[in-house]
């Protein structure tokens, strides 16, 4: 038997991908972005509404984030600009994400 193509490995690859991405559409399954999108909001708004010392406490999770990214090879100084932007977008209390309407309308919502 014959090793397939890259092109050929590549095709299969692409459609496993969009197989997979379409049944999370269709379970409604989030990401793991999507979870760690949220979590990082409801840390920054939790903060924001229940903590005195919030410059501190962002400052400590901006130090423990930055670290991390730094480790995996990221500039310092570019993580800590992504998570005070962060910080700032989701300081104003609003819901800062849109509706996936790719999930389906409000009669689904109920699953």
């Amino acid at each position: 038997m014959s090793r397939k193509s890259r092109k050929q490995r590549n095709v299969e690859q692409l459609v496993r991908q969009q197989r997979v991405r379409d049944q999370a559409r269709e379970k409604r399954r989030p990401s793991r972005d999507d979870v760690a999108r949220m979590l990082l909001w409801l840390t920054i708004h939790g903060v924001q509404t229940r903590r005195r010392d919030v410059r501190a406490v962002l400052d400590r999770l901006r130090d423990e984030v930055v670290e991390g990214l730094e480790r995996q090879r990221f500039s310092v100084r570019e993580s800590e600009e992504v998570f005070e932007d962060l910080v700032a977008k989701y300081a104003s209390g609003l819901f800062p994400f849109r509706p996936k309407r790719h999930l389906g309308g409000a009669e689904d919502r109920r699953h």
